[in-house]
């Protein structure tokens, strides 16, 4: 659970080149990556190198342990491979699975670095900016917000039911997983229905 929290705040206070241009900039740029990357065509692969020496030269100036990004590359690499895996069914589907794997892991890649190098408040503003419905940005704001609530409660609970369980079977391990989503579930309904109460009655709208 604790991976699961840093996960959610993935942003390293670090200071670096990277970590101090606008936000405006490096989402710019991360956008340029990923729009080059998806747009290369399948015959001119070998131009993927250029996007990838890229990220290669940001994450060492970023001061990004470079274990800390291959782990989380790792963690999340099982998604990149599962839609790629798919086109194996396909005629040439070997050429296609290696494209979009490393099309995917390269896009996936200018995230984490993005994610790590700029607050999420930081994108937030540039949203606002951008004039995209402020509704929109509200949700994502709570959104952020409380999955830490949400994250943290759910540690809580955890560890309250593995200090009460004392036989560590595979049966039970299951049982008191689906014990504690239950619960979850039901205490982060009563929360919201509780904190949009609050928000209610303080006009906001």
């Amino acid at each position: 659970m604790s991976l699961f929290l840093h996960l959610l705040n993935p942003h390293s206070r670090l200071d670096s080149p990277i970590h101090r241009l606008a936000a405006r900039i490096k989402l710019a740029a991360a956008l340029a990556i990923i729009a080059a990357t998806l747009l290369c065509p399948p015959t001119a692969a070998s131009f993927l190198l250029i996007p990838a020496g890229l990220l290669v030269m940001v994450a060492a100036l970023s001061r990004i342990p470079p274990l800390f990004i291959l782990r989380r590359l790792l963690l999340l690499e099982p998604l990149v491979l599962g839609v790629a895996l798919l086109s194996l069914l396909q005629p040439n589907g070997g050429q296609i699975f290696v494209l979009l794997a490393t099309r995917s892991t390269l896009c996936l890649l200018t995230m984490i670095l993005l994610s790590n190098t700029t607050p999420f408040s930081a994108l937030l503003g540039i949203m606002r900016a951008c004039r995209i419905p402020a509704l929109l940005i509200t949700t994502l704001a709570l959104l952020y917000r409380y999955l830490f609530v949400l994250a943290e409660e759910a540690e809580r609970m955890t560890r309250a039911r593995a200090s009460r369980t004392f036989v560590p079977r595979h049966r039970r391990n299951w049982r008191t997983s689906a014990s504690v989503a239950s619960q979850l579930f039901i205490r982060a309904t009563e929360r919201a229905q509780r904190v949009y109460s609050a928000m209610c009655s303080r006009g906001w709208q």
